[in-house]
């Protein structure tokens, strides 16, 4: 059996720290900065299961909504912008749809950790298309939301009932999830960690299942989405996760919808 290098895993660790945070990585002082740089950036972030792009998205996602420190979500904005994984309009995007599915407070702290990047980067503001610039017909926006909503879940919607119903119909998917700033696979990732933060079972489910079943992302990946959230969410979220994400695996490859 071949033995692992700790000193080779270790410098792994500060080259993938130094390209995720856009910064120089200096040596680790305490056991849990040993962790990050052994266990996260070593093991975690070079993983080949899933490309940079969505880890950066669940990362930036799940610092947000997790409590890390500024100097982490900047970090993987910086690195994200730095090493052309994502734009900066894109990144306006993702703060949008972080706050749909983890709280306008959430989202803001991404929007707030863009802008100081690039700031410091000495970025032009991105050019990024107003909510609804023109007027519009009420029966058209909803008719418009059944719509993608039906492609984005994969099954179609029930009436907007309620005022909750309407804002999902009208706005997250009349208008959010139609703005093509940012691709469906990418709103999928930051979607994910905003319904498995929340611990709501019914979003949880669905949302998973149609991860996989609209092709948006394949069922290798999301195992290695539940790695890459409970870096930051933790263990105990992420097995459930992972129970979740194993059961629809089964349920899309078989044809099965989400419930029953």
């Amino acid at each position: 059996m071949t033995m692992l290098d700790p000193g080779e895993r270790a410098a792994r660790g500060l080259a993938t720290q130094a390209e995720v945070t856009g910064l120089p990585a200096t040596a680790p002082a305490t056991l849990i900065e040993e962790s990050w740089r052994d266990f996260i950036y070593a093991e975690v972030w070079t993983r080949p299961g899933l490309p940079r792009r969505p880890r950066f998205l669940v990362a930036m996602a799940t610092a947000a909504t997790c409590g890390l420190e500024e100097a982490r979500l900047d970090g993987y904005v910086r690195g994200a912008l730095k090493g052309g994984h994502l734009t900066l309009a894109e990144l306006r995007e993702a703060a949008l749809h972080l706050g749909v599915y983890s709280g306008w407070g959430n989202g803001g702290k991404l929007d707030r950790a863009v802008s100081r990047v690039a700031e410091e980067l000495g970025l032009p503001p991105a050019e990024v298309p107003p909510i609804c610039p023109e007027p519009w017909h009420p029966q058209a926006r909803n008719d418009r939301g059944h719509a993608e909503f039906d492609k984005v879940m994969t099954f179609p919607p029930g009436p907007p009932a309620t005022p909750f119903l309407e804002g999902i119909n009208n706005f997250v998917f009349g208008e959010m999830w139609c703005r093509r700033g940012l691709d469906e696979p990418s709103r999928r990732w930051i979607t994910l960690v905003g319904v498995c933060e929340s611990g709501a079972e019914i979003p949880i489910r669905s949302h998973i299942h149609a991860a996989m079943a609209s092709g948006n992302c394949a069922g290798g990946e999301m195992l290695e989405f539940v790695l890459q959230y409970g870096t930051h969410a933790g263990w105990p979220k992420a097995s459930r996760i992972q129970a979740v994400v194993l059961e629809m695996i089964d349920k899309v490859a078989k044809g099965l919808p989400w419930h029953g």
